[in-house]
């Protein structure tokens, strides 16, 4: 069986396999018995989901496998995915289970699992669960129904666990902060954040316009929140707003618009938050972590400021992977994930927007001031299709071409070479000063890639 687990979990179309309600049956058996081995007891697994019309009968799947093991489940309800990771951590749950398929599309649905750390599922495990599903489709090909089965779940409980969660973000996290007088329109996408980012902002005294924030089951991220911003950049410049921010369908994520109506990303997150940590006394190092897909931009601004950029894989579960290895407290990715180790091991976007709050309240300037000196450098992508994927260095002349358009662009500019992992792709990005001459470079570059090992 193909490898079912990803960086983010399971994902896929809701109905079919691997989210069809027989195979989640399956995941929330074989996760309830590997606990209750660790545990030496009946677990406790906290589950949460996002507003996808999917998500309930899901959650009931997954809920009535792991109780047919002994396990016990409480349910948030709709819950940002952040917020079930805390919630297994502060009710010491043997796991968080999150039914989101984060930004994308209504018809599609996922499966996260969190080890009370807040960490994603160990691979072991994964892999061991994947073994039980195999099992199991081997021994009964009949289908199983997608119907609602089960115990239901006590809807004031996952009030109440959703109460907590807010509470600890405007209490704890927020400790102290003020927004009055601040203006704020919060695209929620019509996703898990729907009512509790709203509440958060009211709660610490902001003028909030909450746009985006009514789920039918059908329109989550559906051209709006954080892969969609045209939308949150007019209201934000209509209303004279102070500042903009779209989540994601389960809120793990925040991108930001300025007073001016302008978008900032997480690279642009990363850089004004490292300032003020670093005169903080709490950027450890001088590091921040970020993906190979950050902007040279980044490096460059927090090299002018004599901090440094340490760069993984592409995934949030590599950056955390850094910041533990590390010790570093600021890391995340362009698409907004932004994780603060020392708060919390998962990226969480109303969290981001609490930091990032506090960071211009404490400074007394405004986003767009805050993140001057961050220039995002011009960028260009070019596909090479490819018979084969060998190693870029055992090529001789795409090892040369690739040393001389690095050289070429020096300090101020950057070459990826990668390919696709899901499609028969050469991947050439290039960042540098000049638009005209990454594009030079880089169809050179592909050009060699094409001669080399191009797809007849």
């Amino acid at each position: 069986m193909a490898k079912l687990f990803g960086t983010d979990g399971v994902r896929g179309e809701a109905g079919r396999f691997p989210l069809d309600a027989g195979t989640v049956r399956t995941i929330g058996r074989s996760l309830a018995g590997l606990l209750r081995e660790q545990a030496n007891g009946a677990p406790l697994i906290v589950t949460g989901r996002d507003t996808r019309e999917s998500g309930a009968w899901l959650e009931d799947a997954l809920a009535e496998g792991a109780r047919s093991l002994g396990a016990t489940v409480r349910s948030a309800g709709v819950i940002t995915t952040p917020g079930v990771a805390y919630l297994a951590r502060v009710l010491s749950a043997g796991a968080g289970v999150v039914i989101s398929a984060s930004h994308n599309p209504f018809q599609d649905n996922g499966i996260k699992i969190f080890a009370p750390t807040g960490r994603k599922l160990d691979d072991t495990l994964e892999r061991r669960i994947e073994a039980d599903i195999e099992r199991e489709a081997a021994e009964s090909a009949a289908p199983v129904s997608s119907e609602k089965n089960g115990e239901e779940f006590d809807s004031r409980q996952s009030a109440e666990l959703r109460e907590r969660y807010l509470n600890y973000l405007s209490e704890e996290v927020a400790a102290s902060l003020s927004l009055e007088g601040l203006s704020l329109v919060v695209d929620c996408a019509n996703g898990a954040a729907f009512e509790l980012a709203p509440a958060l902002f009211k709660r610490l005294g902001a003028r909030v316009t909450a746009i985006n924030a009514r789920p039918d089951g059908r329109n989550i991220n559906l051209d709006c929140g954080s892969q969609h911003l045209d939308g949150l950049k007019l209201k934000v410049t209509e209303e004279g707003a102070d500042l903009g921010v779209a989540y994601d369908g389960d809120a793990d994520r925040a991108l930001f618009v300025n007073a001016r109506g302008e978008a900032v990303d997480g690279d642009a997150v990363m850089w004004a938050m490292a300032q003020v940590m670093s005169e903080r006394g709490e950027l450890k190092d001088g590091c921040v972590v970020a993906t190979v897909m950050s902007n040279i931009g980044l490096e460059i601004a927090l090299r002018s400021k004599g901090l440094s950029l340490k760069r993984t894989d592409v995934g949030d579960k590599y950056v955390l992977e850094e910041l533990l290895r590390t010790g570093a407290c600021l890391g995340g990715e362009q698409s907004g994930h932004i994780i603060f180790p020392r708060q919390s091991l998962v990226g969480d976007g109303m969290m981001t927007t609490l930091n990032l709050l506090r960071a211009m309240r404490e400074k007394a300037l405004r986003l767009d001031e805050l993140t001057r000196g961050f220039e995002r450098y011009p960028q260009v992508l070019v596909n090479v299709k490819v018979r084969e994927k060998r190693p870029f260095d055992d090529v001789e002349r795409i090892r040369e071409m690739a040393l001389e358009v690095s050289d070429e662009l020096g300090s101020r500019g950057r070459l990826l070479l990668r390919y696709s992992g899901t499609e028969a792709l050469a991947r050439v990005m290039l960042e540098g000063e000049r638009q005209e001459e990454i594009e030079r470079l880089a169809a050179k570059l592909a050009e060699v890639i094409r001669a080399e090992l191009g797809a007849p």
